[in-house]
Order: C-alpha cells, then structure tokens, then sequence
C-alpha cells in the first residue's frame, strides 16, 4: 500500500522531493508535538478536576467543622447558664445552712440559760 501513497512523487525533480521530505518529516514532528501537548493537556485537566474534588471535600469538612464548633459553642454556653444556676442555688442554700446556725445558736444559748434558770 506505500508503494501507491508514494506513487504520485514520481517524476518530480529531486530538489521538489526533498522539500516534500522536509514537509512530511516537519509534520511528523508537529503530529508527535500535538500528542505531546494532547497528553499534557490530558495530564492538566486531571489535575484540575482532583484538585477541584479537592477543595469541594475541603469546603464540606469547614463546613462540618463550622457546624460542630457552633454546636459546641452553644453546649458551653448551656453548661456556663447550668454552672451560674447551681452557684446561686449553692449561695441560697449556704446563706440557709448560715441562718439555721445562728438560730441553732441562739437554741442552744436559750437551753442553756433556761437550764440554768432551773438549777436556781
């Protein structure tokens, strides 16, 4: 099948068939220079699309983590408002117990006076 593709440059002078030579050996590098580039554009867009799947996992994860902080923030909050209840509960009940010992005192003054009144 070459022998018919290489059919039509006979006859030509020598100096037109290198330049054909020339031509054809410039288009075989131009064809492996495009498959070259082909390739690296190939490679490009690979790298481009991991690299977008990259940021989409990266933007998913902050937004996890967005979510999962506010939710935190929001439990610290609950146990700041549980801690400042139980501490007012703790200053009402000690000011309690510090009442119920002035007044334990104060019996047992009034016990004791009244016993002395009955040893008299």
């Amino acid at each position: 099948m070459s022998w018919a593709v290489e059919e039509w440059k006979e006859g030509l002078s020598p100096r037109v068939l290198q330049k054909i030579q020339e031509l054809e050996s410039q288009v075989d590098k131009l064809k492996k220079e495009r498959q070259q580039r082909q390739f690296q554009l190939e490679s490009l867009e690979a790298a481009l699309h991991k690299q977008k799947q990259k940021v989409e996992n990266e933007k998913n994860e902050a937004a996890t983590l967005k979510r999962e902080n506010q939710s935190l923030m929001e439990l610290c909050d609950n146990l700041e408002k549980a801690k400042q209840k139980i501490s007012h509960d703790l200053q009402v009940k000690e000011s309690q117990v510090n009442i119920q010992s002035g007044q334990l005192n104060s019996s047992k003054k009034d016990i004791e006076r009244l016993e002395q009144e009955l040893k008299r």
